[in-house]
């Protein structure tokens, strides 16, 4: 190549090492000449023998690949800012700005994704900066990933290809992996075998014969080929289970996406999204509830596959017998319901349910029914099982026939009224009410049963707070997915159920919040409130629309409609409707909704799948923020999260509107989710960084600030903001440091003796670069704060922890030995080298001296397949993580937190003080709390193992020192970490920051 191409391109592997160069930018001549037998006869005509020569003259600018690693074609078609700039001059060839710029991001290969690589493989670092020791990606892949089965590309599958290609001998001693290999061989095999569950070559090419035919003629090397390089993408379905037709004719917002260019067709975005969102990929799977299957759920869990369509694929292809009704059930759940409703009513025969009440009822509760004796009898007991206070039951008999005209016989202290017609729901409703003596009523369907404390729950919701008129739950049908999770009315009138057909336990069906309505299967309402509005509307009746219109009247009264998850039922849907079902009916009462209501509806959003989110929560808030942590904050697992798990219950409590977005997802229940967090912040514990950008567009111009927690995140979520594009609320960025690491990347380095090439303010430009964009910076403390400043960044606030001084009880002779608590996330954290330290330095220098029944208690979390062995000793007991702590720190005697380098407020000395127990703790620390050595703390030096036993060991034979430190650490702990104060300021960072906002829109 020529000096300037060379030097180009020495520039984009300068980050490599010398001794190697990336395979993709070696000119391959033979492979060349093969792959474009027309350049040899022009070199001829030119009398041209270098061909590398012929290349960079001729061959780039006429859409030649230089090798077999780099699709020139592909390349400018995927790429057409990159066709535009060649076109225009500004480079000779695709390839030509590959080696230049395009490297550092961008896809060089129909099988290979630079981003999707480095994102799936975090041991290439952060994926917005270079690969250590390697150019990209894609260099890291040719020379070591391929050989080691890494994935490149979701169409090409190492354990397919072994299973399904067969080698020659010649190809399968080539150097590399199975990728090389297939390049090499010309790639034939993407047409002749299966590479990977999303693509099935054979039905391809018999579907498309034209394909076929092209692919014999040699314009595509294989089916494959075909697919993911043909210029009309959406024209074409990847197999039989997924239609291109079916997939952009159902989702509008997939079809205005791909005609925006943000996806090449609609198997991309189903891939990418689609099937994460349980979307149907053809009319005949239904992909959501195929993942109700708990074997399913299983299988993906262990990683067996990428995706639910990916193993719905592989099941249909080895056991092709299958078919989807096995999986759509819901008729068959239904059935089963109702017998075994049958079933239960047996266990009456002997005993009554009893509703007598004395003195006055916490809830009235109406229930109106026509006939189902069996399905009453089981909502009935139901409802006695899960609330022990005083019921004051009214049962409207709205006209039955069968065995409900006995049903006084096994329910005794209700309330009865009788229609010897089917006076339906409104009217029966109506009529019961006048009967009402409780503050609270409570609606109720009889086809239903309640989840647990469901009546309690709503009550105390109901009367929380002022202003709150009624309570819906969430309601699973029993097909295990929702009807509603709260409902939603449009501008035109129409209403949905939020999530139907979704995972109950999914993120956004699980916060407290207001809603346009909830269903009268179980809705509870202030009987006051009740009252003033006169019940249901007669217009409506009998049926449709009367809960809706109710809870609009409530709006318009000013009172709050809540959907509480923690309230739930299981409804046999359509159960008892029976004969008032009716179009006619409902377009009636639709139409006299509208006509009722038109001013209210006027502003509501326009009807749309891609507006649902929106209009499902229609509440004012304080603003809404966006939290992005490493992944999702909870107590247990230490590391800083216990200041952001801090932080999120304090901006609820101030009236934010809070969605917390991990950008690493965790194998996390919704249980674990919902013990950690208050019950109105939406928590996306099972989403990660693939999905940001996305998550952005659909909730664009929803959030008012965007909460980064951690300066390293700011640095990865770059790309992220770059794709949500104008979705992205730049204004509303706030970073909150957690810690400066700058001197712990010093500190760290000075104390394992390793060298430092660069300076403090060197370090802290190159941590806080990306911090200048954002609105409000957050230290954790002035030390840093100051740090942050010497930086030039002027718009720094300081937030520290909340701590609450809750002593325990145990007095000094009653505790015995030393308490570690902390996260081990990994061999070069600070936490796991000062336990190393600790245990190979400093206590065998204690062992001696310490009492026969003092023990080493370390406790916190410990990442999976962390090497434990360094920790062992006779002395140490590894206890991991744990629920509660109070009882540790209520049996030890002292503290330690030997920690040599880190950065930020130690968590862990302000909660062991708070606890009271008194700590020893290195130098370092105790700068960093500002405590003094010998009146709150006992410092241990810095890196003096000598030293901080001889402080462990002071601490823990005198008694009178001990007792000095615990009470002066405590009265630190209330006058730096009082939880007021903390709010006050966070309170004043996040206002300023909606003032900013609203002075600035």
């Amino acid at each position: 190549m020529d000096d300037s191409r060379q030097g180009t391109e020495e520039q984009a592997g300068r980050t490599a090492s010398p001794s190697r160069v990336p395979l993709w930018r070696v000119f391959d001549p033979v492979w060349y000449l093969s792959r474009h037998p027309d350049a040899a006869a022009h070199m001829e005509r030119l009398g041209m023998t270098d061909v590398q020569a012929y290349y960079l003259q001729y061959g780039g600018g006429l859409g030649h690949s230089p090798n077999v690693f780099f699709d020139e074609n592909y390349y400018l078609a995927l790429y057409p800012d990159v066709a535009a700039h060649v076109a225009a001059g500004g480079a000779p060839s695709g390839f030509a700005h590959y080696i230049t710029h395009g490297y550092r991001s961008r896809s060089p290969h129909w099988l290979f994704d630079e981003e999707r690589y480095r994102r799936i493989y975090p041991d290439l670092g952060d994926p917005s900066e270079p690969t250590p020791g390697f150019v990209n990606g894609y260099d890291h892949f040719l020379a070591h990933g391929d050989e080691e089965g890494r994935s490149a590309h979701r169409f090409f599958d190492k354990a397919l290809y072994d299973a399904n290609v067969d080698e020659s001998p010649e190809l399968a001693a080539q150097p590399g992996g199975p990728f090389r290999h297939f390049l090499r061989s010309g790639g034939a095999a993407g047409s002749t075998a299966r590479l990977s569950w999303y693509f099935d070559p054979d039905w391809y090419l018999r579907t498309y014969p034209e394909v076929a035919e092209e692919v014999r003629n040699g314009v595509w090397s294989s089916a494959l080929h075909h697919y993911l390089v043909n210029r009309l993408p959406w024209r074409y379905s990847p197999n039989p289970w997924f239609s291109e037709e079916f997939y952009t004719a159902t989702y509008a917002d997939a079809l205005r996406e791909i005609r925006d260019g943000r996806f090449r067709n609609g198997y991309d975005h189903f891939l990418r999204f689609g099937a994460l969102e349980g979307r149907r990929p053809h009319q005949d799977v239904d992909l959501a509830r195929y993942l109700e299957d708990p074997k399913v759920r299983a299988s993906l869990k262990a990683v067996e596959f990428h995706d639910g369509f990916a193993h719905w694929v592989a099941n249909r292809t080895r056991n092709p017998a299958v078919s989807m009704s096995e999986f759509d059930a819901e008729q068959h759940n239904k059935d089963a319901f109702c017998r075994m409703a049958e079933k239960r009513v047996a266990q009456f025969a002997r005993s009554v349910l009893d509703f007598t009440v004395e003195g006055t009822p916490a809830v009235s509760v109406i229930m109106v029914i026509h006939d189902r004796f069996a399905l009453t009898m089981t909502a009935l007991a139901s409802l006695r099982a899960n609330f022990h206070g005083p019921i004051e039951l009214i049962l409207v008999d709205s006209g039955s026939t069968d065995r409900t005209r006995q049903l006084d016989r096994v329910v005794i202290g209700a309330k009865w009224l009788r229609f010897e017609e089917n006076v339906g729901f409104l009217l029966g409703c109506n009529a019961a009410f006048s009967h009402v003596t409780a503050r609270a009523v409570l609606f109720l369907n009889n086809d239903v049963v309640l989840g647990h404390e469901a009546v309690a729950r709503a009550s105390a919701r109901l009367f929380s707070r002022r202003g709150v008129g009624a309570v819906g739950a969430k309601v699973i049908r029993t097909n295990g997915l929702l009807q509603e999770a709260g409902c939603i009315v449009w501008r035109n009138g129409a209403t949905s159920g939020f999530m139907r057909d979704g995972d109950p336990d999914a993120p956004e069906a699980n916060t407290v919040r207001d809603v346009d309505f909830c269903s009268g299967a179980f809705l509870m309402v202030r009987a006051d409130c009740l009252s003033r509005l006169g019940g249901f509307d007669t217009a409506y009746a009998p049926a449709y629309y009367e809960e809706t219109d109710l809870c609009v009247r409530l709006h318009k009264a000013g009172y709050r409609v809540l959907y509480d998850p923690n309230v739930v039922i299981e409804h046999l849907e359509y159960g008892t409707s029976g004969a008032l079902q009716s179009e006619e009916l409902i377009a009636r009462n639709h139409k006299i909704f509208v006509e009722k209501h038109a001013d209210w509806l006027g502003n509501k959003l326009d009807h749309s799948d891609a507006a649902a989110f929106f209009a499902s929560r229609p509440g004012v808030s304080s603003g809404r923020i966006l939290f992005i942590e490493d992944q999702v904050p909870l107590r247990t697992i230490g590391a800083g999260f216990v200041r952001s798990n801090d932080l999120v219950h304090g901006m609820s409590a101030l009236g934010y509107e809070v969605t917390v977005f991990p950008l690493f997802p965790a194998d996390l229940s919704l249980f674990e989710v919902m013990r950690a967090f208050p019950d109105n912040v939406e928590v996306l514990f099972d989403r990660g960084l693939e999905e940001l950008p996305r998550f952005l567009q659909q909730r664009a111009g929803f959030y008012d600030l965007v909460w980064v927690g951690r300066t390293h995140n700011l640095h990865r979520l770059r790309a992220a903001f770059d794709d949500a594009g104008a979705a992205f609320p730049q204004r509303g960025l706030i970073l909150d440091t957690e810690a400066v690491a700058a001197p712990r990347t010093l500190e760290q380095a000075r104390v394992l003796r390793q060298p430092s090439a660069e300076t403090l303010p060197e370090l802290l430009r190159k941590e806080l670069e990306p911090a200048r964009s954002c609105q409000r910076v957050i230290a954790v403390n002035e030390i840093d704060a100051e740090l942050i400043r010497q930086t030039g960044i002027s718009n720094v606030a300081t937030l520290g922890h909340v701590q609450t001084p809750r002593p325990t009880g145990r007095s000094w002779r009653e505790r015995s030995g030393l308490f570690f608590l902390g996260a081990l996330h990994d061999v070069a954290t600070p936490n796991y080298d000062s336990l190393v330290w600790f245990v190979s330095e400093v206590l065998p220098l204690l062992q001696p001296q310490l009492p026969a029944d003092a023990r080493v208690t370390v406790a916190g979390h410990v990442a999976p397949g962390l090497d434990l062995s360094p920790l062992q000793h006779p002395l140490v007991d590894l206890v991991g993580p744990i629920d509660d702590s109070m009882p540790f720190y209520d049996r030890h005697r002292v503290f330690i937190a030997p920690t040599r380098f880190a950065g930020g407020i130690p968590f862990k000395l302000h909660e062991a003080a708070a606890r009271g127990l008194p700590v020893v703790a290195t130098a370092l620390l105790c700068r960093q709390v500002g405590w003094v050595d010998g009146e709150e703390i006992l410092s241990g030096g810095s890196d003096d193992a000598a030293l901080f036993a001889r402080q462990i060991l002071a601490l823990h034979t005198d008694e009178t020192l001990w007792y000095r430190l615990r009470d002066a650490a405590l009265r630190r702990i209330r006058l730096e970490h009082d939880p007021a104060e903390y709010q006050a300021t966070l309170s004043g960072v996040l206002d300023g920051a909606m003032r900013h906002l609203r002075r600035s829109s």
